[in-house]
This record gives structure tokens, C-alpha cells and sequence, in this order.
């Protein structure tokens, strides 16, 4: 049944300190396409996620799970700083070289951003059990890094369509101990949310000062909330390759941004 839902006023989804948003067109799968999406954060940044619990999932859900890890294992002051999400290729049900092209775009997006690998989290969305095509991502990576602002968050909601017929965002701001905090987040993906977040992508940022030891329980409670409540017609997608990833951060400096993302420094 048609909802009506109507596509957010770029004017209306609020930049959140410390994220950066960039978008090009990348040819992933059609040209003149927005499908290359960066999303990078500040320095002390802190990120959880919460994936699909299909133990059947693509490659990008478990490279940013490695990553995430690696990061909480490191030295102190290791962060996550970068994400990036293709459409048109979800890079599902490859095997081995689905897992081997998920770290190298990693790896080629940390070598321009001159960050460590694992501070960089891949996401991929859209026809699965076809190669990645990573030479046409990373040749893309140079543009949605100088595209990348603050206020691009409609912008990336668009980039990061697949089936969608419109954009999803949504931002507000409270106010917290005498001070404002931003809360703003994009997802994608239409009839595809059951089991347990499917092939849904989400992302979410604030700059609420929260504790990083406490992002990975709000991540969960959120998506148990949400995400994890919802059925689209009543419908069991066996589809494995996303799950909605909701990131959590926080900035040590003043206010924290979050990708929860929380205040980024998400």
C-alpha cells in the first residue's frame, strides 16, 4: 500500500559536527547514477553497528564486523574514520574474492585518506552474486572525497537508493543539559527489512557526548526498536548481503558528534 512518503527538504536534514558527506557517480552499475557514497568523520570519532543476523551475510557485513573489532582490540585513539557505500552490486555470495574486494576498497580508501584499513568501514547494497567492480569504485573514491560536506546528508541519502522510490531522512535536535544536539540518519531499502534488517542500510549520526562504552547496547536498543520490529506486507526475505548499519560515534573534544555515529568527532 502506497504511503505517500515524500522525499525530506535538503533544508530540513541538519549537518551533525564532525560528518562529512561526499557523492559521485561512479558507474558501479548504471552511468549517470549517484552509487558512490564516502561518509567521513572526525578525528575521535568513536562507531558502533548493529548487522543482519542471517548467518548466510555478504562479505561487507563481515569485513566492517573484523574491523570494528580490530579498532576496539588497538591502541587508544584508533577510531573508525571513513565509510563507504556502493549501490548496484552488494557483493553477496562471492566467497573468497567477495571478502579479498571488500578489504581492498577498504584499503585503497585508507591509502587516500592516509588512515589504517581498518578505520574504514565498506558497505555494499544492491544485485548480489556478481563480482564487485572495484577498479570503477576506487577510480570513483577521488570525487566523493572532494564532494564531501557537512550538509550533503539529503545528497547521500539519494546515494545510497536502491529500489527506493524516494530518499529517507530524518533529523531533529533536543536539547541536553543546556545544550543542542543534533541527531540526524539516512537509511534505504523497500520491502527488504525481515529477517532482522535483511538488505536495510542505515546511518546515524549525533553529537550528543556519550560514552563509546555505551554505543554498542544503544545500537542494539535502537534497531530492536526499529528496524528489527518492522515486516514489509508480511513478507521473509531469505536476502543476506546488508542488514542496517547503524553507526554510533562520539568526539572527545567539546560536544560529541555520533554516527550512532555520537558527537563526531561521530
Amino acid at each position: 500500500m502506497t504511503v505517500n512518503l515524500q522525499a525530506p527538504n535538503p533544508d530540513q536534514v541538519l549537518a551533525v559536527p564532525g560528518v562529512r558527506l561526499g557523492i559521485a557517480e561512479a558507474g558501479v552499475r548504471k552511468v549517470g547514477r549517484k552509487d558512490l557514497t564516502v561518509i567521513l568523520l572526525d578525528e575521535g570519532s568513536a562507531v558502533s553497528g548493529v548487522f543482519t543476523q542471517n548467518r548466510f551475510c555478504a562479505a561487507p557485513v563481515q569485513v566492517c564486523r573484523d574491523h570494528l573489532q580490530q579498532v576496539k582490540a588497538t591502541e587508544a585513539g584508533t577510531h573508525v574514520r571513513a565509510l563507504i557505500i556502493n549501490t548496484g552490486n552488494a557483493n553477496a555470495g562471492n566467497g573468497a574474492k567477495g571478502l579479498a574486494d571488500a578489504r581492498t576498497t577498504a584499503e585503497a580508501l585508507a591509502a587516500i585518506l592516509k588512515i589504517k584499513p581498518q578505520q574504514v568501514l565498506p558497505f555494499s547494497t544492491g544485485v548480489i552474486m556478481e563480482n564487485l567492480p572495484v577498479d570503477r569504485i576506487v577510480a570513483g573514491m577521488p570525487a566523493a572525497i572532494a564532494d564531501a560536506q557537512a550538509k550533503h546528508w539529503a545528497k547521500a541519502a539519494e546515494g545510497i537508493m536502491t529500489t527506493d522510490t524516494v530518499p529517507k531522512a530524518f533529523s531533529a535536535q533536543v536539547v541536553l543539559s543546556g545544550q543542542t544536539v543534533t541527531i540526524t540518519s539516512i537509511s534505504k531499502g523497500a520491502g527488504m527489512i525481515r529477517p532482522n534488517m535483511a538488505t536495510m542500510l542505515g546511518f546515524l549520526a549525533t553529537d550528543a557526548n556519550i560514552d563509546p562504552a555505551l554505543l554498542p547496547a544503544l545500537a542494539t536498543d535502537l534497531a530492536n526498536a526499529s528496524f528489527n520490529r518492522i515486516t514489509i506486507d508480511g513478507g521473509a526475505f531469505a536476502i543476506t548481503h546488508n542488514g542496517v548499519r547503524q553507526l554510533l560515534g562520539h568526539s572527545h573534544h567539546g560536544m560529541a558528534k555520533s554516527f550512532a555515529i555520537s558527537r563526531i568527532p561521530i
